[in-house]
């Protein structure tokens, strides 16, 4: 591992907020700075709450006309549009997140994924017939379904991780049901959505459809929630934020996704290399800073020394450092508060017996990856989520202990395991109180068109993911007919 000196950003970026289109300059300001060097990346205003209000009320009077073969259209070459400015995406993903490009290229190839989906499905007939004749109570009639947009606005509320992929898994969907959307991405990496927003409406997209506003949650964030425009909240990120928009969006549809604890099970058959890949792979990725990194090793006590000689291995072998340096495996992670917070979580197993086998120093936000044996789940390490490029191992000696090893977080939102064992498998899948559950691959593999989400902490138990989205972004409506 090694961590290489700064590359500078280039001339910093000045974005004004985009209302149905409308490019808006304010003077009160937020900076971004790139988490590596802290050099200034760019600036977008802080909007007001009339800002706010303006775009909802704007996105609630539209009424798109646009067609199936339009909106499909529209996406598709949103598509085409970011495959050809990849490079350029990912760079600037990298500036403001501090992620390694070899993660923000591999974040603008699932972009392009998701609105391949969005595309496809918005071709996809999806009325419903049912015949009435069915009882003796019946008649010869038959109801019809179909699916419309909500009448007001979408608010969206997109984290800091994926600044591209988190936005488009709600924008998407919401063009792909002709929906108009109100977009609040975090104040810690706008700039990519504004980006986004320029492309879709060069694809085409009308302009009242999307909105997006950058501002101090403390002073719009109750309109955005509130307000008559809107009809569904939709938002990723921390627990205690989904929580209050919980309580404070009280009669309106919600999709809330609230991050993870996952766990990685590594059973006494398992192929012990193909399980440290998955460790190591799902542990670092993304500077660690996904809701469905893998979170902690719940690893059987005969083969874990095994298993952690070669977790050890690989994790030596990552590069670590300038996230703007092509060979970088991993860079930085979203701000220095944040590393200092894993660095004093990790510090605080080992005070309480756990072992740091490599890693665990810090300059800046470059945050080393970091494995720790002999970690107990009473330790705040696993015990919350732990957002960030550290590798837990926890030991067990039976199925039925890393089962309730693996519920007994709060979170429940995916999780995998390494055996050829069907049974085991067969248990797991009835047993782990999670949304997903993964055998021999990470805990966050799926399709972009796939079911996503959790329950307990992790969410509400609506999905994510194209066509879930879709279901929920759409009112249904029935009549019925004589024939």
């Amino acid at each position: 591992m090694s961590a290489s000196a700064p590359s500078a950003p280039r001339e910093p970026i000045r974005e004004p907020l985009r209302i149905a289109g409308e490019r808006v300059f304010r003077d009160r300001i937020i900076e971004i700075r790139h988490p590596y060097s802290g050099a200034l990346v760019g600036t977008v205003p802080k909007a007001t709450v009339d800002d706010v209000k303006r775009a909802l009320r704007i996105a609630r009077g539209f009424r798109s006309t646009l067609s199936r073969h339009d909106r499909y259209r529209i996406l598709i070459k949103t598509g085409e549009l970011i495959t050809a400015k990849r490079d350029d995406l990912a760079r600037l993903i990298t500036l403001e997140s501090g992620l390694c490009l070899k993660d923000t290229q591999y974040e603008v190839g699932r972009a392009s994924d998701v609105l391949l989906f969005a595309a496809n499905q918005a071709l996809v007939d999806d009325s419903e017939v049912f015949s009435c004749d069915l009882t003796a109570h019946g008649k010869s009639r038959k109801v019809y379904t179909l699916r419309e947009p909500l009448l007001g606005a979408i608010t969206a509320i997109t984290p800091f991780n994926h600044p591209l992929n988190q936005v488009i898994h709600k924008v998407a969907p919401a063009v792909a049901t002709n929906n108009r959307v109100v977009l609040k991405p975090s104040e810690k990496t706008p700039l990519t959505a504004f980006a986004l927003a320029d492309i879709l409406y060069e694809a085409g997209l009308p302009p009242p459809m999307l909105s997006v506003l950058t501002g101090d949650p403390a002073e719009i964030a109750d309109e955005l929630l509130t307000s008559e425009d809107v009809n569904l909240v939709t938002f990723t990120g921390g627990v205690s934020i989904g929580k209050f928009i919980a309580a404070k969006a009280v009669y309106k549809r919600q999709v809330l996704e609230l991050g993870g604890n996952d766990p990685l099970l590594v059973l006494d058959d398992a192929d012990l290399d193909e399980a440290a890949t998955l460790a190591a792979s799902g542990s670092y990725k993304n500077s660690g800073q996904r809701c469905t990194a893998i979170k902690r090793m719940l690893v059987h006590e005969d083969v874990a020394d095994e298993f952690v000689a070669r977790l050890v291995a690989k994790t030596r072998a990552v590069k670590y450092g300038d996230p703007l340096a092509a060979d970088t495996d991993m860079g930085t992670v979203i701000d220095e508060a944040a590393a200092i917070e894993f660095e004093a979580r990790v510090s605080d197993a080992v005070a309480r017996g756990a072992r740091v086998l490599v890693g665990h120093t810090r300059r800046g936000a470059l945050y080393a990856p970091t494995v720790v044996d002999r970690v107990t789940a009473d330790m705040k390490l696993v015990r919350e989520e732990t957002f960030g490029p550290v590798s837990p191992v926890l030991r067990f000696r039976t199925l039925d202990e890393a089962i309730a090893l693996a519920n007994g977080t709060a979170y429940g939102l995916s999780s995998a395991v390494c055996t050829n064992r069907l049974d085991a498998i067969a248990r797991l899948a009835r047993e782990l109180h999670v949304g997903t559950l993964n055998v021999r691959e990470v805990p966050g593999y799926r399709l972009e068109s796939t079911p996503f989400g959790g329950i307990k902490d992790s969410g509400l138990g609506y999905k994510e993911g194209v066509q879930e989205a879709m279901k929920s972004f759409t009112n249904v409506k029935t009549y019925s007919l004589p024939w």
